[in-house]
């Protein structure tokens, strides 16, 4: 019983440490690539910077993933938008797709080289690899995973839905103009209700990019 309570406590430690280290990550990627396009709102909102405080949701960032993980499911999550004016951008709704598309490239980037890390490490030491890291690249590959396919759902305010705008016709992009003022509160109501359909296609959305991972290195 309190080897389970200890193995918990520890999992919820180091889910947390990779929580604080990719969201920030994710946040910074939207804003320095908003600023290289010519919009300066994330830099004097004071988002581009490596201050998780700056950019963590308490729910999506904390508490959701958190609970996802005590519970057994698979970690998701999200953090607080970056301020970005696409007006000011180069190529305006396509310059914020790719704002919107650095996001979750970044945590795609962070898992895949976290597994990679992980994959060296096993063959070089199999089973001498050290528990506690083995856990840590594992839940890295896991949790940016499960964040990079969550937030690619196309509901506003989820980087899904900038890169949906740019492609989508005027008569839809009015609709999603509309819903982005409830966005919030749509995504938080859907995963409430929906939460167990949630988790099966960030799941089935996870366990893909893993097969795909496996494929590269020939397994």
């Amino acid at each position: 019983m309190e080897n389970n309570i200890v193995d918990i406590i520890l999992g919820i430690i180091i889910v947390l440490g990779v929580i604080l280290i990719s969201m920030t990550l994710h946040e910074l990627m939207h804003g320095f690539v908003a600023y290289k396009l010519g919009d300066d709102t994330a830099k004097l909102s004071g988002r581009l910077t490596l201050n998780p405080l700056k950019h963590l949701d308490p729910f999506y960032s904390v508490i959701l993933p958190l609970l996802l993980f005590i519970m057994g499911g698979t970690v998701f999550g999200g953090a607080k938008p970056v301020p970005v004016n696409f007006r000011n951008l180069k190529w305006k709704e396509w310059g914020m797709a790719l704002v919107a598309l650095a996001g979750p490239l970044t945590n795609l980037v962070l898992a895949f080289l976290a597994f990679m890390i992980r994959y060296f490490l096993i063959m070089n030491f199999g089973n001498g690899l050290n528990e506690i890291a083995d856990l840590i690249l594992s839940y890295f590959v896991m949790v940016n995973l499960g964040f990079a396919v969550f937030n690619m759902i196309p509901i506003p305010p989820l980087d899904g839905s900038r890169i949906l705008y740019a492609i989508a016709p005027d008569g839809f992009r009015n609709v999603m103009n509309k819903i982005e003022m409830f966005g919030i509160w749509i995504v938080y109501g859907l995963i409430m209700i929906f939460g167990s359909a949630f988790s099966v296609i960030i799941s089935g959305g996870v366990d893909g990019i893993l097969r795909f991972f496996y494929w590269i290195v020939g397994l």
